[in-house]
């Protein structure tokens, strides 16, 4: 089996990137010649995603021209969220509602992908698959991460992911995500980890660590570290 369809996340505002995301969306911010999406759907396109799916909102003209402009060798579908912000779990939904595959690949542009992720993904995709599961996160031990002064998100055994005191793994930007798992929801606000923290209490929310280095625009502070 293999993942066809990519939904990278581009809805958001962006405010802890301020300023600079008052005139420009978050996933148009150049890092090493370029945009943040940009290296996102070339990535998407090295692991061989046959279509993706952008959502948009925040200052959503910027983003759909880019994409028009740039002619991308890969069949891309920008999906509107509508009149008012959705969070990632709303977003999610309403493009897996604009798809028909019951897999997708869910990916944030925030995160600076590079080759060392791909193998990773694939292997990945292969426990996806082979254990019939419906969710499973890309997460990093918080020694690989360039930000460091964050706690992590999860802890991590025999592939499941677990909420302890003190958590040493970061949710990387990318899942492997199942189209029933949020089919009964409303699309309306709500954050992704509704969906996670169920499954965590039911121990079938899954992960796989990468390790590599870790680069994700958090906020301004990392902005001038990493960008300038």
């Amino acid at each position: 089996m293999k993942i066809k369809t990519g939904l990278i996340l581009c809805a958001g505002f962006g405010k802890r990137v301020q300023p600079i995301t008052d005139t420009l969306p978050k996933p148009l911010i150049v890092y090493k010649n370029i945009t943040l999406l940009e290296n996102t759907i070339n990535f998407l396109i090295k692991l061989k995603i046959d279509k993706i799916k952008i959502n948009v909102f925040y200052l959503k003209d910027q983003i759909t021209s880019f994409i028009k402009n740039k002619n991308f060798p890969v069949n891309i579908e920008i999906i509107d969220d509508g009149e008012t912000i959705l969070g990632t779990g709303g977003g999610i939904l309403n493009l897996i509602k604009s798809s028909e595959e019951e897999d997708a690949l869910v990916i944030n542009p925030d995160t600076i992908w590079d080759n060392s992720y791909i193998s990773s993904i694939n292997k990945m995709e292969e426990i996806y698959f082979e254990k019939k599961i419906k969710n499973i996160l890309l997460v990093v031990n918080n020694a690989f991460c360039f930000d460091k002064r964050f706690n992590g998100d999860f802890e991590i055994k025999n592939n499941i992911l677990l909420k302890e005191k003190i958590n040493n793994f970061k949710y990387t930007g990318c899942q492997i995500f199942n189209r029933e798992l949020i089919l009964h929801k409303q699309i309306n606000y709500f954050p992704i980890s509704e969906i996670w923290d169920t499954l965590l209490r039911e121990s079938k929310l899954y992960g796989y660590e990468h390790i590599g280095e870790f680069k994700h625009l958090t906020d301004y502070e990392i902005y001038e570290k990493l960008f300038i």
